[in-house]
């Protein structure tokens, strides 16, 4: 009933777009995390380091913003309610940047600016690294926040271990 009060619409037309309140918890979340994946901007797959720099960016741009960590919380406490949607919302937001990251990393092989087997692997250990420092200690501490240099520091050495990992050298 609040929902609908807030969203202007009758129970009725809210129940209708949503018979259940997992699928209206789905939207909310799904809402809330999209990042249309054509305001994506990949450089080249010919500087691997760079393209992983720029859709770090996108990712702790999808982390920072407003009210990310509260709903985060809420879908950590309602999770247990909505079993069925925890495979669903766990990548809500990181799924158009993953799916990037994946399609960065495949581009990057043909190129031959990289070698990475699993794309899938290395697109998650990527966003962990940045996570683990951006948006993590924020959850727990709420007063937790980084300067944008720091931010962009945690984003490039992410970047740079990808790249030391995967990256192909050019030969001299």
């Amino acid at each position: 009933a609040r929902v609908a009060k807030a969203a202007n619409v009758s129970r009725a037309t809210l129940f209708k777009r949503f018979p259940t309140k997992a699928e209206l918890f789905e939207a909310a979340v799904l809402a809330a995390g999209n990042t249309p994946e054509e305001s994506l901007t990949v450089p080249p797959a010919t500087d691997f380091r760079a393209g992983l720099v720029t859709l770090g960016l996108a990712y702790v741009e999808l982390l920072n913003r407003p009210g990310m960590s509260d709903l985060i919380r809420v879908i950590i406490a309602e999770s247990p309610k909505f079993p069925e949607l925890r495979e669903r919302t766990f990548d809500f937001g990181t799924l158009p940047v993953l799916a990037a990251l994946k399609r960065y990393f495949l581009a990057a092989n043909v190129a031959g600016t990289a070698s990475v087997d699993d794309a899938d692997l290395a697109a998650t250990q990527f966003l962990g690294m940045i996570a683990t420092v951006v948006f993590w200690p924020r959850l727990v501490h709420g007063n937790w926040s980084l300067r944008e240099d720091e931010t962009l520091s945690v984003v490039e050495q992410a970047a740079e271990t990808l790249r030391a990992r995967f990256g192909v050298r050019a030969s001299a």
